[in-house]
């Protein structure tokens, strides 16, 4: 990718202006360099944001395993592809080059064709981060199988939901699954799903934690049995570029879950592209991005972008608190981590706990940090320049989304500066824009507006699984001939977005719209705060009164007096129009697995709607929600 190398600003400016102004001609001579194509493109792009229809690289034919794989097994096989770390340290970790990955997926793909899979069927993947997620993914991509993993940590329900959905024939799960000191068991919740969707699936069964299982012996089969009977090697299925690639539901904070739906080249080809440049990833480098594939950012920047790359990529199955707050740290330190990119949430986490578990680790082979999955606020993103990259490492803080596949906007280490809490600019091919209600072009700078882009890039999702209808009202209707992001954005005078949160989260006040980022911002500067989230709920005089949910790093005697000093820091950073009528402390605010926070169910809590939470099963923590009820002001 020498040529589409961004290593100066210079570089960046002229790769972006190409990208706009031809842009076909762009990704046309990118696709072409940089990738294996069995067949090439006989248009390079079809769109109709009015039918939310876009086709890129019409009629090529591909298989992005032999791009990820059979490609690099030819120039570096024995390279290190991924590196498994196991949740218990004292557990061996894995590794497994070019060569073996491949060979792996291979046996992965002949087990499914003799369970019958075949080309377009889906495949549901229940697993937790072990190395056969990976081939299983794979597997599915090498046959033409449509994959769809559901995070290992769902409830039955919400995995029933997906497999009626979807209508996937097989489920590829594991007895159980190890999470920090807990044990959980997959084969149950997939048995109780299979129950509630009476669904005629198979079921491939891989062991993890050797757990007792119900064994169902005409649907169930085990991996071992029948991995010793396959071949090493299995031709892949050449596919159309719009072939779909995968489907992933959102977690949706409301109504049925979105199965976005993404296709074969264009999501290839973009994501291969943003992962070289945003993390400026060089020959040998170890990249470690601690998502779970069950998201989009692990599907996209754990596996297909960096294995694209010939990348080594690392899969981690525990979480950083076990066995105790240093093991991030400690894995940097055992691979020499390059590029670290992971969650807001985590960074709060861990910064909640202070710096001890930080200072006997070697962090020096660190050269990029990144952020993903909401807004970094100042005090984490701080803490994280400070004592995770020493002031010595640029941070990129990405924005994206499950439906644009890759990252949109984000700065580039030693190319675009970052700038604390800021997402800064769009990356090449992404035009980006602000509007106002009435849908005109906000062109002054220290505005904001509702983001939205005006031309498609290659790694848009296509549709809705079979609901091609929602996916127009979702993210084409708002606007006439743009793409709604669905997220509010602040522009400053260099021309830096700054994501300001999801546009439903702006509350009138008294006449007022404000942005709850900001306020929540302002609060997490205050320095007992660990984080923060604020809803509206109704008001007799205002119309809406502003509620904050605020967790402390630590127990604290004069709770009064914080919450003084919170709306003191409030009026002081934003105005007395946004201090908070009602200020609750908790020990925790509900998260999705991702981290977001789920400001449906405390809106709900605040407006004393108790019976109308919906599922909250598969919560990260469903159990603080009952105590924020019982301490509910």
């Amino acid at each position: 990718m020498s040529r589409y190398n961004i290593d100066s600003p210079e570089k960046y400016s002229q790769l972006y202006i190409e990208s706009v102004n031809e842009p076909e001609v762009f990704w046309s001579e990118l696709a072409s360099n940089n990738f294996l194509w069995e067949a090439k493109w006989s248009k390079v792009l079809d769109w109709d944001f009015r039918k939310a229809k876009v086709s890129w690289f019409k009629d090529a034919k591909l298989n992005i395993t032999i791009n990820c794989l059979d490609r690099h097994v030819k120039n570096h096989p024995t390279k290190t592809a991924i590196i498994f770390e196991p949740n218990n340290p004292d557990e061996e970790y894995k590794s497994y080059s070019y060569s073996e990955l491949l060979t792996e997926v291979c046996k992965m793909a002949n087990v499914l064709k003799s369970m019958g899979v075949k080309k377009g069927d889906r495949v549901c993947i229940y697993l937790p981060m072990i190395p056969e997620l990976a081939f299983s993914v794979l597997a599915c991509a090498r046959i033409g199988a449509i994959h769809s993993v559901v995070f290992a940590g769902f409830s039955s329900s919400a995995l029933a939901a997906r497999i009626v959905d979807c209508k996937s024939g097989i489920i590829i799960t594991s007895d159980g699954s190890y999470r920090g000191k807990k044990i959980l068991n997959l084969k149950k919740i997939v048995d109780e799903a299979l129950e509630i969707c009476k669904s005629d699936q198979k079921v491939l069964l891989v062991k993890r934690t050797n757990e007792s299982v119900n064994i169902n012996s005409k649907r169930d089969f085990l991996l071992e049995d029948l991995i010793v009977d396959v071949d090493n090697f299995c031709d892949a299925e050449i596919m159309d570029a719009e072939d779909p690639l995968f489907i992933l539901y959102t977690s949706g904070s409301t109504g049925k879950p979105k199965g976005m739906v993404h296709t074969c080249a264009g999501y290839m080809v973009y994501t291969s592209f943003t992962f070289k440049n945003v993390f400026q990833y060089d020959d040998g480098d170890i990249y470690w991005c601690t998502a779970d594939i069950g998201w989009i950012t692990g599907h996209s920047y754990i596996l297909y972008g960096p294995l694209s790359n010939g990348a080594t990529t690392i899969m981690f199955e525990g979480v950083p608190s076990f066995p105790d707050y240093s093991r991030f740290w400690q894995v940097v330190e055992k691979f020499g981590v390059n590029q670290f990119y992971t969650a807001p949430t985590a960074i709060r986490a861990l910064a909640k706990q202070g710096t001890s578990f930080l200072k006997n680790c070697d962090l020096s082979s660190l050269k990029v940090l990144g952020t993903v999955g909401e807004p970094i606020n100042l005090e984490a993103w701080q803490w994280y320049n400070k004592y995770v990259g020493r002031s010595n490492c640029p941070i990129v803080d990405t924005w994206w989304q499950t439906e644009t596949g890759g990252i949109l906007i984000s700065s580039i280490p030693k190319v675009i500066p970052d700038k604390p809490t800021f997402a800064t600019k769009p990356f090449i091919g992404i035009q980006a824009i602000l509007l106002d209600e009435n849908g005109n072009e906000l062109k002054e700078f220290n505005t904001v507006g509702k983001l939205c882009i005006q031309y498609p890039w290659p790694s848009i999702a296509r549709t809705i699984w079979g609901d091609h209808k929602r996916y127009i009202d979702t993210y084409f209707s708002a606007f006439e001939n743009k793409y709604f992001t669905g997220d509010g954005a602040f522009k400053d005078k260099d021309g830096n977005y700054r994501i300001t949160g999801r546009v439903d989260d702006v509350i009138i006040v008294s006449g007022h719209n404000l942005g709850t980022a900001p306020i929540e911002d302002a609060i997490n500067e205050h320095e007992l705060v660990a984080e923060s989230a604020i809803v509206g709920f109704p008001h007799q005089i205002k119309g809406n009164a502003l509620y904050g949910f605020i967790t402390l790093k630590q127990e604290h005697e004069n709770i009064d007096d914080i919450k003084k000093e919170i709306n003191l820091l409030i009026s002081k950073k934003i105005g007395p129009i946004a201090k908070l009528d009602k200020i609750q402390m908790t020990n925790g605010l509900p998260k999705t697995r991702s981290g977001k926070i789920m400001r449906r169910i405390l809106r709900n809590i605040a407006s004393k709607e108790f019976d109308n939470l919906g599922d909250i099963s598969t919560l990260l923590n469903p159990d603080v929600v009952k105590e924020i009820i019982d301490n509910s002001l």
